[in-house]
């Protein structure tokens, strides 16, 4: 019996709107698109014009500095549009799909017959190796190195986060056979870290040629970054790689089927959706079909592709972020509150005892994209210690990325650390800093540096 690695520090936001494990039909989207800014540190060449016929699995654009990675059309149909952003930035690939989606084929067969360089060609023929992330840097896995490890988190303690056993359910072999494969991409272990206390399913307890570890805990105990700095920390030099437990089902189906299929579970949850649940998709899908009639209409909102800490504010008719198998809906919160500091706080949230509402810490809050106050000089409270449950100065570090010294980022581990990982951080800010944003600054310019 492995132990548990139990984290404690961190914090759990308990919000109205858990998505019921009911799978619930929408209209399916006429349109779907793949956004490069999904993917931090690329620099996107189209590979097709407008107008343009694909198939699913037909490379849309490709990685300037590493031209073998491939971003694949999900669906297939027309390219109908590039939309772009300042300095003719491309910000989406939209295409129209076709009332039957057409596949283009890739080799099927068993992952465990074939070599590291086979498995490795497939998976940058089909578009399926943008799903593969690294640490350091929190960017897609450079093809040309060797992972240490291969990491792997089967459960997401975020607010509201989708349920990973619904949305894999009926996947069982399907996960195996990308397990399969990524195990074939390193000479390390290939690292599956399941939540005991979540009554997690047998695919993942049974699962072959992976390391099941434990983690249990407040938030974040589910993210990738915490559990490799628990399990086996990333130094100088070192590479490790991660995949979301869906986008394994991806690459398992492209050795099984030899087609680029990424329909997928999306839940849909918050306060603002009458009745939160779960809808069939597809990676890149338009929200527009399945937010219809779905939300209430009392009050202005804000839709998230992700969860509330880390995902994309998105309109009602955008698409869903390639990583991302929730979409959110909360208050947006813009109206001005008299005096909000000074009443008793009953509903509102907080992890200090500024409000009566730590009286009931059960409680399920319903809670808006409202800063409750502005950006102000840098407090050091020690908030940030209570919720990041690794060994690193966060302050420190952000300091230090502020001022851009180079080898005191290194020292205070910021190849250890991604955006994500800082969420809480920034949750619990005093200050309403940006800590995100800052965090993915100083990623940004290490890799400048070292490249």
């Amino acid at each position: 019996m492995s132990e548990v690695k139990k984290i404690k520090k961190g914090l759990d936001i308990k919000l109205i709107g858990k998505a019921e494990k009911v799978l619930e039909k929408a209209d399916r989207s006429e349109t779907y698109a793949i956004k490069p800014t999904d993917f931090p540190g690329l620099t996107p060449k189209l590979k097709v014009k407008v107008d343009a016929e694909v198939k699913a699995g037909s490379p849309l654009f490709f990685d300037k500095y590493s031209p073998e990675i491939n971003f694949a059309s999900p669906v297939s149909g027309k390219v109908i549009a590039v939309n772009r952003g300042e300095r003719r930035k491309i910000l989406e690939v939209v295409v129209q799909a076709d009332a039957e989606i057409q596949y283009e084929e890739f080799k099927k067969a068993d992952p465990n017959g074939l070599s590291r360089e086979e498995v490795k060609e497939e998976l940058l023929k089909s578009g399926l190796w943008a799903y593969i992330r690294q640490r350091p840097y929190d960017v897609i896995a450079n093809p040309q190195e060797m992972p240490k490890a291969i990491f792997v988190s089967a459960f997401d303690s975020a607010p509201l986060a989708a349920d990973v056993d619904f949305l894999l359910e009926g996947e069982a072999e399907a996960f195996q056979a990308g397990i399969d494969a990524l195990a074939k991409l390193t000479d390390g272990k290939v690292h599956l870290n399941i939540n005991p206390n979540m009554n997690q399913a047998k695919m993942f307890s049974e699962v072959k040629n992976a390391t099941v570890n434990k983690f249990a805990g407040v938030h974040p105990a589910g993210n990738v970054g915490v559990q490799i700095h628990h399990i086996d920390p990333i130094n100088k030099g070192e590479v490790a790689w991660v995949v979301r437990p869906q986008e394994v089902v991806f690459i398992g189906r492209l050795f099984q089927k030899g087609i680029y299929d990424v329909s997928r579970k999306v839940a849909l949850c918050g306060s603002e959706v009458k009745t939160p649940c779960y809808f069939e998709t597809i990676t890149g899908a338009s929200v527009r079909n399945i937010l219809k009639g779905k939300l209430k209409d009392d009050e202005k909102i804000r839709v998230i592709s992700g969860n509330v800490l880390t995902g994309k504010h998105i309109p009602e008719d955008g698409f869903i972020g390639m990583y991302d198998s929730q979409i959110t809906v909360i208050p947006e919160g813009d109206k001005h509150e008299f005096l909000g500091w000074a009443l008793p706080g009953l509903n509102k949230f907080s992890m200090s005892k500024s409000f009566f509402s730590w009286l009931t810490p059960n409680k399920q809050y319903r809670l808006d994209a409202n800063l409750h106050g502005e950006h102000r000089a840098y407090v050091v409270s020690g908030e940030y210690e209570k919720v990041l449950p690794m060994d690193v100065l966060p302050v420190h570090l952000i300091k230090s990325i502020l001022v851009e010294d180079i080898d005191q980022m290194e020292q205070l581990g910021i190849y250890e650390v991604a955006p994500e990982d800082f969420a809480l951080c920034e949750f619990v800010c005093t200050s309403k800093i940006d800590v995100q944003d800052i965090v993915r600054q100083g990623i940004d310019l290490m890799i400048k540096e070292m490249s």
